[in-house]
């Protein structure tokens, strides 16, 4: 506890945010800004500070094309991901991606791709080595059988599909391998913008899946980084 409390002295206090510099000490990774709601200059002031104070990666979540190129003027070594609305900043040279420790990332249609791309960015600058397969839906699943390979060398597997979400539980059933799935909010009106995907997956009766938030492919990620790392000595 008194480690925890000690902490408290590296908040830096912006007025509209408090700055968490022990994120990277707690947690591994320096705190990651979501940038949605975020004006350009409270976006900028946040990233400097942490860019200043760290020497690892850095995301910024739900980033705009807008927000981008007001945070390059004073951060040129920002990158941009328009797929995945993400900022970032991929510094850490003393990263090792362990490819016989993969993350597989895989989507059911090719509108599921900006969650995937989210889980996927996030997953590689956490330190993973990320491998994808997008488009293999069940609607053909002789698409996602031709792909058995590689589902089979995954340590850990990333599954986003939107309508009904049956992917997970297909995927969950080809392997022993964790599965997160992503529920999206694509398609069409009984779809409810992703429910009946999320409640899809909940009650997936493949056993070792499980679910995250509607869209939510930074917290797949992070995750599926968190799980591919247990037992790993630093």
């Amino acid at each position: 506890m008194d480690k925890i409390a000690s902490l408290k002295d590296l908040v830096e206090d912006l007025g509209f945010a408090q700055v968490d510099h022990a994120r990277e000490i707690r947690q591994g990774f320096p705190e990651v800004v979501y940038s949605a709601g975020k004006t350009k200059e409270q976006l900028l002031a946040i990233l400097k500070s942490l860019h200043a104070k760290s020497n690892g990666n850095l995301i910024a979540s739900r980033a705009s094309k807008d927000q981008f190129e007001f945070v390059l003027k004073d951060l040129p070594d920002a990158k941009y991901s328009e797929e995945a609305r993400m900022i970032y900043f991929d510094r850490d040279q003393t990263c090792v991606r362990d490819p016989s420790r993969m993350i597989l990332i895989m989507t059911a249609g090719t509108s599921d791709i900006p969650v995937a791309e989210e889980a996927r960015l996030t997953a590689y600058l956490y330190g993973n080595h990320v491998e994808s397969c997008y488009d293999c839906g069940v609607a053909g699943i002789h698409r996602l059988l031709g792909k058995l390979d590689l589902i089979e060398r995954a340590n850990v597997i990333v599954v986003i599909a939107g309508m009904e979400g049956a992917l997970a539980s297909v995927v969950g059933g080809l392997t022993a391998r964790p599965v997160i799935a992503v529920p999206t909010s694509i398609g069409y009106g009984a779809s409810f913008n992703g429910i009946a995907a999320l409640l899809s997956m909940l009650n997936s009766c493949a056993a070792g899946v499980s679910v995250v938030n509607i869209d939510n492919g930074f917290g797949a990620g992070v995750l599926a980084s968190k799980i591919n790392k247990t037992n790993l000595k630093e």
